[in-house]
């Protein structure tokens, strides 16, 4: 949990103290921990020279997928400058971010990740499902923890990897328990949550839907949380219809037809913002007008501005997880817009600069507790994030009680937004943060 301002403060007074007493230390491998541990000493380790700490950042900042990327990127990086401003991780060593191209390419992002791993302590970002699969096992090898700019049920489970927020599946399972069960289809979803949902439909008159995805690991984990849906809602699944990740508008009249040959009313959309524009298009051109549900990552402020504005305010919802950007009744929000307003002013409201803001501060928790271990090594990273009983956002996302892989429980909410365009901020929630009865009993495996 963040600290208010003039608690850092004074930890930084502190911290600046114990290292005026620590000066006279002739060891210049290794200096005396923060925190707790503050008689320990941290040993020099790849990624961190006594001063610094290194991250790694692999991402996409070139190619379609750099809408998602540079922005959360700049998450990340206006997390780090507001804790360097403080003095670093326990008010003491600064945060240096290694960036570097993955052209969301996964053997790209494989040179890259071997590049660079010997240069950081870990990675605060690897984007995108396919890029986590190809690094996965290689992350295990090298005993190298990375946080996943994924949100695959997947990766609760493995070692390596840190992820936060609620995974694809529970975004796909509670958008079908608005829909079906909250009265979505037909607007119901204005009061929202658990509680309000008054007008659903019954299981037996559920909509006729779909899903339409990408062709690759990142549509299976949206199809999963589908098909559970399904089963625990009780509805079929008319049409899988799906489409490669590069795929243009010109290239998804096939896509089009299929979905609008099998009736359907409602489409589960797992794209990235350029394939889901790409589709949406097609279909405003073609006079299909389904009611479309995308998964968090299909979504970029250009596309509330763009001749298909007015099609997806009448037809397109989001599922997502946290509040609306601006919404400081929330702390952990608040907190954010304090630091874009010191750090990064120009900074209009997006979704992906959220992500990667809260993506700094799960590893920021577990650097703070390797610091208070005196271990900055990989071995020593594992062992703190494991330490880890939960990892706290104030609100920005949903509590993650951590611990060893098979202790984690990640969070189970969501909340529906709709598109409005016009304004500064094009999503506007529609429902409360809620979380369904189904997606309480998707198993993490």
């Amino acid at each position: 949990m963040r600290r208010p301002k003039w608690i850092r403060l004074l930890g930084v007074v502190l911290a600046l103290t114990m290292v005026a007493a620590a000066c006279g230390d002739d060891d210049d491998d290794a200096v005396d921990a923060g925190g707790e541990g503050g008689g320990e000493e941290i040993e020099s380790v790849p990624g961190f020279d006594g001063e610094t700490i290194r991250l790694g950042v692999i991402t996409p900042t070139t190619g379609p997928v750099a809408v998602i990327g540079n922005p959360l990127t700049e998450g990340n990086k206006v997390y780090w400058e507001s804790v360097n401003a403080q003095g670093g991780v326990a008010g003491r060593y600064p945060v240096e971010l290694e960036i570097v191209d993955s052209k969301y390419d996964a053997p790209t992002a494989v040179q890259q990740y071997n590049r660079i791993k010997n240069d950081v302590v870990m990675f605060n970002q690897l984007l995108g499902t396919p890029i986590v699969n190809a690094l996965r096992e290689q992350l295990t090898d090298d005993n190298i923890v990375g946080q996943p700019a994924s949100l695959d049920a997947f990766w609760v489970r493995v070692q390596h990897l840190l992820p936060i927020g609620g995974p694809y599946q529970i975004q796909a399972i509670n958008a079908m328990d608005w829909v079906v069960n909250q009265g979505g289809l037909t607007g119901g979803g204005e009061g929202g949550g658990e509680d309000e949902g008054t007008t659903g439909r019954a299981q037996e008159d559920a909509p006729v839907i779909c899903f339409a995805g990408h062709d690759d690991p990142y549509g299976d984990a949206g199809k999963e949380g589908l098909d559970f849906a399904a089963e625990e809602l009780g509805f079929e699944i008319a049409a899988d219809v799906r489409f490669e990740a590069t795929a243009t508008a010109e290239q998804m009249g096939a896509q089009v037809g299929q979905l609008s040959s099998a009736g359907c009313e409602v489409v589960f959309l797992t794209a990235v913002p350029s394939t889901a524009g790409a589709i949406l298009g097609a279909s405003a051109q073609g006079g299909f007008a389904p009611q479309w549900i995308g998964q968090s990552p299909t979504w970029v402020n250009a596309l509330a501005a763009s001749p298909i504005a007015e099609y997806l305010a009448a037809n397109f919802h989001l599922v997502a997880e946290g509040p609306e950007w601006g919404d400081t009744s929330v702390p952990g929000m608040a907190q954010m817009m304090e630091d874009v307003e010191e750090f990064a002013p120009e900074q209009g409201p997006d979704i992906y600069f959220a992500f990667g803001y809260g993506a700094s501060w799960a590893v920021h928790q577990v650097l703070e507790a390797a610091v208070e271990n005196g271990d900055l090594s990989r071995e020593g990273i594992v062992e703190a994030m494991n330490g880890i009983d939960a990892l706290q956002f104030d609100g920005l996302f949903g509590e993650y009680p951590y611990g060893p892989p098979e202790e984690r429980v990640p969070p189970r909410v969501s909340r529906i937004f709709e598109v409005v365009p016009g304004e500064e901020n094009p999503l506007r929630a529609i429902s409360e943060e809620f979380s369904s009865e189904a997606a309480e009993a998707f198993e993490f495996e």
